[in-house]
């Protein structure tokens, strides 16, 4: 009889229970499918007499994760820990040089040392997996690795944020202010422990370097991803783009360009009846698009149990099979460490004023961005915050971002301004 493939596991949350059910339910199916037996010999977690709403009894518990990783009767390490430092890192490190394979849903680790860690994998010809560490249970990874291996990928794009998603629905549909519903957020157990992991875009661009790096064989680099996150947008901005027919989303870009890689995670308008405009909840949708295969959409859960649980199980699936493949596509030695660039594509943009509501704020606003060379598609001005201030929404024709930031500098010192000035893009999908 074929071995079993001998699984230890550090981290006993939500992603990690997800994974033991899954061994304990589907035995048989994974024994078939993967070729042998897929067996957990040990876990870890800080606080053992949690209760976790499973059986763990079998399993051999060790307070420290690094028994786990060091264990001889461990084949595969799982960590599930989460961090990008301390022993998230060295739990790795160390069931790699003990000759172990590693599935992890760290995209934190991933995007702050992805490099090294592969480096280190490859040389001591180990795998690291990490489907679960992007878009939850869509298998935007095995996508990228695998099935369009043969594409020169022209762009990548999406939705990576199930809570930010959450939020910008949520408001649109119930008509909540921000702060309104990132509370609801926080009771439902949405959020981080830190909240602007999530709502400041940072846990999406961990995802979106890791994405880039895969796409287009670069070194991972999330100090290079231009990063803002959703706290300025408000209720009136969700309102004013559903009037013009579009939605507005926290959206991850990345592709390359003359000038170098370019990688960025804002709040964006899409058009209300494309895909990612339809994405409703905390939904994820990466977009991507090849030179060969065109555009392919991938949606799904972006997060919980059962579907992050199923990405870790994939991998678990695919090293009990045989597969061996490079961390992140190619080998880490051939990765390029990619010059970051700011976009330079010319898009429309939506802005949103609050001027003083006095003759002539219109007309120091038309100049300013004239100035700028901005050509002004829309101009509407809705009714008073304010007895002293009104709201006025700008739409421009398509202008590069060097415009916008010139007008957006130039803006307050018109006098004219009540408050800072909101920019969003308008990004074709």
């Amino acid at each position: 009889m074929t071995s079993p493939l001998r699984l230890g596991i550090a981290g006993l949350g939500t992603v990690g229970i997800g994974v033991v059910k899954i061994v304990q339910k589907h035995a048989d199916l994974l024994a078939k499918r993967s070729g042998r037996p897929v067996a957990i010999t040990a876990v870890s977690a800080r606080d053992r007499m949690k209760n976790r709403d499973a059986d763990l009894s079998a399993y051999r518990w060790e307070v420290d994760p690094m028994a786990v990783a060091t264990a001889d009767d461990v084949d595969v390490f799982i960590e599930l820990v989460g961090g990008d430092t301390g022993i998230a890192r060295d739990s790795i490190e160390a069931a790699l040089r003990a000759g172990k394979d590693v599935v992890t849903a760290n995209k934190a680790l991933l995007a702050m040392h992805g490099q090294a860690l592969a480096e280190l994998a490859e040389s001591l010809g180990r795998v690291i997996r990490f489907e679960a560490a992007v878009a939850g249970g869509i298998p935007v990874i095995k996508s990228m690795t695998e099935s369009l291996a043969g594409n020169r990928i022209t762009r990548v794009m999406g939705v990576m944020n199930g809570t930010c998603n959450y939020i910008l629905t949520r408001m649109e549909s119930a008509g909540l202010p921000y702060e309104a519903v990132f509370e609801e957020a926080r009771q439902l157990g949405y959020l981080e422990a830190d909240p602007t992991l999530d709502v400041g875009g940072i846990d999406a661009g961990h995802k979106l370097a890791i994405l880039s790096s895969i796409a287009f064989g670069t070194q991972v680099s999330f100090d290079a991803v231009e990063i803002e996150g959703i706290e300025r947008v408000s209720i009136d901005d969700i309102r004013r783009a559903a009037d013009m027919g579009y939605r507005i989303k926290l959206l991850g870009v990345a592709q390359t360009t003359a000038r170098g890689l370019e990688q960025r995670m804002s709040p964006c308008l899409v058009p209300a009846d494309s895909p990612l405009g339809q994405l409703v909840g905390g939904t994820n949708m990466v977009v991507i698009e090849g030179d060969s295969v065109g555009q392919i959409v991938l949606r799904g859960a972006g997060a919980g149990e059962g579907p992050t649980a199923s990405a870790v199980m994939s991998d678990i699936i695919e090293i009990a099979r045989g597969v061996r493949l490079p961390v992140f596509g190619q080998p880490a030695e051939t990765l390029v460490a990619a010059q970051p660039a700011r976009t330079a594509v010319p898009a429309a943009y939506y802005m949103r004023l609050e001027l003083q509501d006095k003759p002539g704020a219109l007309a120091k606003v038309a100049t300013v961005l004239g100035d700028a060379g901005i050509s002004i598609d829309r101009m509407r001005q809705y009714g008073q915050h304010s007895p002293a201030s009104v709201p006025v929404l700008v739409v421009t024709h398509k202008t590069t971002p060097e415009a916008i930031d010139f007008a957006i500098e130039a803006l307050p010192r018109t006098g004219v301004l009540v408050s800072d000035p909101v920019e969003l893009r308008i990004e074709e999908v």
